[in-house]
Formats: structure tokens, sequence, C-alpha cells
């Protein structure tokens, strides 16, 4: 908060088992021990996942109920943590309808989408505004090695042409982006850990390129990714850690990356070819 970084996203799925619904609860602890202002500067955003069982427009009022309580009072966004538009089309629009009229109720300021694409944003948004709910926000994986949502065609446009903020998750690739270029260390477990050994050596070249601008910026590969992202007018939201990954975060938000650096990055992308397995849930 003092640095600036005031956006905490989450959800009510976070954290498995005993310890579901575990990040909701450190962050209403942390909200609730906040001074007045710093309250009012905080936005805390949850999204609530579409199991089988949430069905109609009173789908989500029980996970509501429970995801306010674990963040003692304070929500600002809810959103759809995915779209049910590759298995279950039918149950999404009821589910939207419950959402918006939280939002007419009052008992939450804003809405936001997760893992919606072009077409199924737009029929979204559509059904929101016929009941006079503006929809604030939408979060998709992006980063270099996912850029599908600010290519041509691709969901950012739409965002654009809506009004929507577009929320970029996983904007360090999984981590990948923040390996310098020959980098040795330990691969991570299971699967993230095959995902690297196949990737890493095919994109050095990309990883060459965020070093070298990294360096005339005084700044860090991470740091590159993250600009990259707000280049192309996303919010990233990058999973911070430790105090350090915080400041790093809070320092990027100082520059801005200038258009052919930008343009030089997606150029890479494009000749590489390399990008990481898109979220199942993704819509289209």
């Amino acid at each position: 908060m003092e640095l600036g970084l005031r956006f905490f996203d989450t959800a009510d799925s976070y954290g498995t088992g005993d310890l579901a619904g575990r990040s909701e609860t450190l962050l209403g602890v942390f909200a609730a021990d906040l001074p007045p202002a710093g309250r009012q500067e905080l936005t805390l955003a949850t999204k609530l996942a579409p199991f089988p069982w949430r069905l109609g427009r009173q789908g989500f009022d029980a996970a509501f109920a429970a995801s306010r309580q674990r963040l003692q009072g304070r929500l600002d966004r809810v959103q759809l943590h995915w779209s049910t538009a590759r298995y279950a089309p039918w149950q999404e629009g009821p589910l939207l309808d419950g959402l918006a009229q939280l939002v007419r109720s009052h008992a939450v300021a804003g809405v936001g989408l997760s893992n919606f694409g072009p077409r199924r944003l737009s029929w979204a948004h559509g059904r929101l505004m016929r009941q006079g709910v503006r929809l604030e926000s939408l979060q998709v994986q992006l980063s270099l090695l996912s850029p599908g949502p600010v290519q041509p065609g691709g969901v950012a446009e739409v965002c654009r042409e809506l009004g929507v903020q577009l929320i970029a998750y996983s904007p360090f690739a999984l981590g990948l982006l923040t390996e310098g270029p020959g980098a040795t260390r330990p691969l991570p477990s299971g699967p993230r850990g095959l995902l690297f050994r196949r990737l890493r050596p095919r994109i050095q070249g990309l990883l060459q390129e965020l070093d070298r601008i990294a360096t005339g910026h005084g700044a860090t590969p991470a740091q590159v990714a993250l600009n990259w992202c707000r280049s192309h007018g996303a919010m990233p939201i990058p999973g911070l850690r430790t105090l350090a990954q915080a400041e790093a975060a809070a320092a990027a938000l100082t520059w801005r990356l200038p258009d052919s650096e930008r343009e030089r990055l997606d150029a890479f992308t494009v000749a590489q070819g390399v990008t990481v397995p898109a979220n199942p849930f993704q819509s289209a």
C-alpha cells in the first residue's frame, strides 16, 4: 500500500481442501488493520467459481456472502472466475444476472469477468448493460508468452471499444520471463518444471531482448515484462510473495516502455511462435 500497490485480486477457490478461501481470510485481516484512509484507497476484488452446483440467479448468493465474510465486509468487485461457454453455456447467463443484482442492490460496487474471449465478452457486456450494470473489468492470461489478447482480433480490442479495464494475470508466464538468458537455476517441480524444460531453450532470443531493454532502463527483465503489458493498455497483477518483489513491481510503475521497444518485443512474440498453454476455461 505504501508503494502505491492498492488493487488486490483473489478468489474464493484460492487454497485447497481445508484452506479454501484462505487468501480471502488473510486479505480480510489485512484490510481490517488498515487505518480508515488506507481502507478508502484499497480495492479488493475476488472471483467466484461457477462450480456445477452453483445454478440460477441465486447460484452465487451463498458464495458471495462467504467471501464477503472472509474479507470482513470489504469487497469492492466481484468477478465471474471463468466462462462456462465451452461446456455449460446455459449456466452463465443466470449467474451473471445474479451478479448484476448484487450491484443493483449495492451489496458490491462493481462486477468483472475472467477468462472471457472477444465474442463472449461482448455478449456478457450487453447482458449486464441491459440491466443497467456497467462491466468494470476483464482479466485474462496475458504476457509476452501469452500475447493473444493484444494481437489483432484479440479481446483487448473489444475492451477498448466497450470501456472495460483489461487486467493481465500471469504477466511473468509462470516465471519464465523473470529469468535472464542462459539461466541455470534449478527447474521448478511438477508440470511447471516440465514446461520450463520444454520452453526455456526456445525463448533465449526473447530473454536476451528483455535483458537488453532492461539494462537500458536500469531495470530488470521482470519490470520490462510488466511494462509490456501496461504498454498494451492492461493492468498486470503479478503474484508477489516477497517484499523485494513488491518493491520491484512498484518500481516498474515509475517508467513506461517506448513504442519502439514495445514493437520490438511484439515482433519477437510473433517470430518465435512460442507460447505457454492457454487456460482451458478461456472462452472464445
